[in-house]
């Protein structure tokens, strides 16, 4: 059906922000980016908060805020009581304002810009899969592997790519025998470490620690956000990082470097101190050397089972050139200025466009899975 002025309906997109996570007010930032820069003549852009109690809210007229820890952030008004309803299972998303029945929301695509748990681990991407609804990012596979350090990491080994060496234990594991995972971890990762809840990002949790002293406060802290955490041999490195976008036939942007300018590239580093790192694009390093760690993010990506997107970071020792795959963030922070668009504007697609080929790839994702058989007649 066509509109009277002969033009098709705008498609609907439905940007999901906020979330459970504590990376809560990240997404918030990232969302106000994605939300201003969608083609408005292309695309009927719905935005959709989530608070930190997990409640969805449609918001009616979202607004463009400013903040003082992230320059900009996206409005998340509590207006109504939303009903997600994912039976309809018409390759459309259905939510209801149940305190006014006659207000109802049909999404034709979900633009997840939510990073963390509960967004970015594979459970809204599950809820979206028995809804049958297209979404951009990886699918459930990609998005609860790629979340999980540990398991990544067992994969990534498994696959030939170098990662750090690391020890992961569980809470239970810890309070009954500290003093043995101490000893552990420090005959065998060395005296200075980096512990870290298993499945955060934005460095959430994360400490540095000199010796053994201050091992025990660094782990209570970071079970704070986690039942698992990870142990890992701190590298003198650079950080570097590289784009990933595709599905079948991922391809890979230049390089970028992160300079911190704090010990390490804290959450403090990252969002709080305006001054907290450096970005250079591209990074500075030898020709074949980059080659091979792009060589090195595409492999990543696919032994993870990602699809869409995904932002591959590196570090690389600054005494012996080696570098190992640090981790792969399926969906990483996306305001304008972020590392994961910037490195596709250097390459030569520009943020608006970039958004127009993740929902593109949203939707051949879902058209190759609608193909699939789903009975034995």
């Amino acid at each position: 059906m066509r509109h009277k002025s002969g033009s098709h309906p705008k498609t609907k997109i439905g940007v999901l922000y906020g979330g459970r996570s504590g990376e809560h007010n990240v997404s918030l930032c990232s969302a106000a980016s994605v939300v201003y820069a969608l083609d408005q003549n292309k695309y009927e852009v719905i935005a959709i908060g989530i608070d930190r109690d997990g409640r969805w809210y449609v918001q009616d007229k979202p607004e463009i805020l400013p903040d003082k820890d992230f320059g900009q952030i996206l409005s998340l008004k509590k207006r109504g009581k939303w009903l997600v309803n994912h039976f309809e299972q018409e390759n459309k998303l259905h939510i209801y304002n149940i305190e006014n029945k006659n207000e109802e929301v049909i999404i034709d695509i979900v633009f997840p810009v939510l990073h963390g748990n509960y967004g970015e681990d594979g459970t809204l991407q599950g809820l979206l899969e028995l809804a049958m609804v297209p979404y951009v990012g990886a699918d459930v596979a990609g998005s609860a592997v790629g979340i999980d350090k540990d398991i990544a990491k067992r994969l990534l080994r498994e696959a030939g790519i170098p990662v750090v060496p690391s020890l992961t234990i569980s809470k239970h594991q810890w309070q009954d025998n500290p003093g043995i995972i101490i000893q552990d971890a420090l005959s065998k990762l060395g005296m200075t470490l980096f512990v870290k809840p298993l499945c955060t990002g934005s460095s959430v949790g994360v400490k540095k620690v000199k010796g053994k002293e201050l091992l025990p406060e660094a782990i209570d802290f970071a079970f704070q956000f986690d039942t698992r955490i990870m142990i890992e041999k701190a590298i003198d490195c650079r950080e570097i990082e590289c784009a990933v976008l595709g599905n079948e036939n991922p391809a890979a942007s230049i390089l970028g470097e992160i300079t911190p300018n704090h010990e390490f590239y804290s959450y403090e580093a990252k969002y709080i101190d305006p001054n907290g790192a450096t970005m250079k694009i591209p990074a500075d390093i030898d020709g074949n050397l980059a080659g091979l760690i792009r060589k090195a993010a595409v492999k990543g990506y696919i032994a993870l089972a990602c699809s869409s997107l995904a932002r591959v970071d590196f570090f690389l020792d600054k005494k012996t050139n080696e570098f190992y795959l640090n981790e792969i963030n399926t969906l990483p922070g996306f305001t304008s200025i972020s590392m994961y668009p910037k490195l596709w504007e250097a390459t030569g697609l520009k943020y608006s466009d970039l958004l127009d080929k993740l929902i593109a790839l949203a939707l051949e994702r879902h058209r190759n899975k609608m193909n699939i058989k789903t009975d034995c007649i």
